[in-house]
């Protein structure tokens, strides 16, 4: 995965700062002037780029979902063509990209479990879509190296291991947490645990 250099674009900072200040404080306890405020720009000028706070947030949601999807399929293809991959490496790789989410962007997290059922019907059943389909392919992955394991118990394993990964805004505050590298490493090792304890019982 190649990593960005270039700056945020202005649209970006917006919703990198709306995420923010929604998982603080709720959608409905924030007001665009705030939001503009902490991009420099005054509320009203925040409508050349967003119509409301309901397109943020759904930009948000369904954006995260696909960047989800679509880095794990990345990683898949870049696997498929290395051509001395295995499932063990695809499935270490799968987790070192969710845990970079995880800890990167656990405004998002808080966001997507609180605001959810705020999204109109056809954005919020596209995000569930996105992550069926991201699932599904940790699924294919899980039982590439756990052949043994049933489709069902992989899938609540996968599920288990999203819920272990998306527990980083409930570790404590950024300075409370070890250094970013050792929590990492830390929610590697718990992630592998998972899937060592669910495919020794296959």
């Amino acid at each position: 995965m190649t990593t960005r250099t270039d700056s945020p674009t202005r649209r970006e900072q917006i919703l990198k700062e709306a995420a923010r200040l929604f998982a603080e404080r709720g959608f409905h306890g924030v007001g665009v002037d705030e939001i503009g405020a902490a991009v420099g720009i005054s509320g009203p000028g925040l409508y050349r780029h967003f119509p409301g706070k309901d397109a943020m947030l759904a930009e948000l949601l369904v954006g995260i979902s696909e960047r989800l999807l679509a880095g794990g399929q990345l990683r898949v293809s870049e696997d498929a063509t290395s051509g001395d991959g295995s499932p063990e490496t695809l499935l270490d790789a799968l987790i070192e990209g969710h845990i970079d989410f995880a800890l990167d962007d656990r405004p998002l997290i808080t966001l997507h479990d609180r605001e959810l059922d705020r999204l109109r019907d056809t954005d919020r059943k596209r995000v569930r879509r996105l992550q069926r389909e991201y699932v599904e392919l940790w699924v294919e992955v899980v039982r590439a190296r756990y052949p043994l394991l049933p489709e069902s118990e992989a899938r609540a394993t996968v599920h288990a291991v999203f819920g272990l990964l998306n527990s980083t805004p409930h570790l404590g505050r950024p300075g409370a947490l070890p250094g970013r590298t050792a929590t990492a490493a830390l929610l590697h090792r718990l992630a592998r645990g998972a899937f060592e304890a669910a495919g020794e019982r296959a």
